[in-house]
């Protein structure tokens, strides 16, 4: 059965999480195909057990992607 679900499912790429104080010192990492829910957390390259308890590094953090929404060619009436 799980041979059958990995042929019509796509799998899900996951993603590395830190969740932050107001400090900016990280708490807990998580890692999930979606963005966990709530405040303090950012998406970063990986999860780096030295970073407990301490600042997270500006280089960790993965930028957000930006996406622009294409312009819409109105049709002709």
């Amino acid at each position: 059965m799980r041979l059958l679900k990995s042929l019509f499912m796509p799998n899900a790429r996951l993603r590395h999480y830190a969740l932050l104080d107001l400090q900016g010192h990280c708490l807990a990492f998580k890692q999930c195909s979606l963005p966990p829910v709530g405040e303090g957390w950012v998406e970063v390259a990986e999860a780096h057990l030295g970073w407990m308890h301490r600042p997270l590094p500006a280089s960790a953090r993965v930028s957000p992607n930006v996406t622009h929404a294409q312009p819409r060619h109105a049709l002709a009436s």
